[in-house]
C-alpha cells in the first residue's frame, strides 16, 4: 500500500517557537497540537515537547527546556481562542501545558473524546485505529516510550512526533461529520469545554469525582 503521508521537514525550536512562525499559525483557524513528556505525572515529569501541524502542513517542534516555565509565544497562539486547536487526549496535553508553562489552552476540539462519542460501534480510539480506519495508514507507535527529555532527539522521535499530528486536522474534520450526522456535535463542545474543571481535578489528584 502506498503511504499517502506528506513528506514534511520538521522544524525544532529550543524554548518556544520563532516570532515568525508563530504568526504563519496565528493566521490559520487550525492547529493540530500533541505533547511528548518523560511520564504522566503532572507534578513528577516534566513536559518535553509540544508539536504542532497547520492545514499546510507546516510542522513545529518546541523543546521545553529543563527548567522551563514560560513559553509566551506558545501561550499566545494556544490562549487564542479563534484558532481551533485539536489534540488526541487533550486532557493530558492541557493539564501539562496549564501546569508547566501556565498556558490556559482555549478552542480545543479533542478527537479522542469525539470518536467516543461519533464511534459507538467500536471501543477502539486511540489515534492509530482512527487513522487506520479514516486514512488506510498504519501509524508507527514504537517510540511512543522513548527519553523525550533528551538533548537532541533522534531521527525516529521527530519523524513519531511529527507523524502525530500531521493527521489531526483532516481527523476532526471526519469526526465532526459523523457527530453532526448523529445529533453529537453540541455535546461534543460541551464535553471540550469541561476540560478545564477535569485539569484542575487532575492535578489536585481527584481524577474520578465523579465515579460512584
Amino acid at each position: 500500500m502506498a503511504s499517502s503521508r506528506p513528506n514534511i521537514k520538521p522544524e525544532l525550536f529550543p524554548g518556544d517557537l520563532s516570532e515568525e512562525r508563530m504568526n504563519e499559525y496565528l493566521s490559520d483557524d487550525r492547529l493540530a497540537v500533541d505533547c511528548e513528556m518523560m511520564g504522566l505525572n503532572p507534578r513528577r515529569d516534566r513536559l518535553c515537547v509540544v508539536q504542532i501541524c497547520d492545514s499546510k502542513n507546516r510542522v513545529s517542534l518546541v523543546q521545553i527546556l529543563p527548567e522551563q516555565t514560560v513559553a509566551p509565544r506558545l501561550q499566545k497562539l494556544f490562549e487564542n481562542p479563534e484558532i481551533i486547536k485539536v489534540f488526541h487526549f487533550a486532557r493530558m496535553d492541557t493539564l501539562f501545558l496549564r501546569y508547566r508553562l501556565g498556558i490556559q489552552t482555549k478552542g480545543v476540539f479533542c478527537t479522542k473524546i469525539a470518536s467516543k462519542l461519533a464511534r459507538t460501534y467500536t471501543d477502539k480510539h486511540g489515534l492509530k485505529d482512527l487513522i487506520r480506519e479514516f486514512f488506510d495508514e498504519v501509524l508507527d507507535k514504537k517510540n511512543q516510550s522513548s527519553d523525550w527529555g533528551a538533548k537532541i532527539l533522534t531521527k525516529d522521535q521527530i519523524e513519531y512526533a511529527s507523524g502525530d499530528v500531521l493527521y489531526l486536522i483532516a481527523l476532526e474534520q471526519k469526526l465532526t461529520q459523523i457527530l453532526i450526522r448523529e445529533n453529537r456535535y453540541e455535546l461534543a463542545q460541551e464535553s471540550f469545554a469541561c476540560l478545564p474543571v477535569f485539569n484542575q481535578l487532575d492535578w489536585i489528584e481527584m481524577p474520578t469525582l465523579f465515579e460512584h
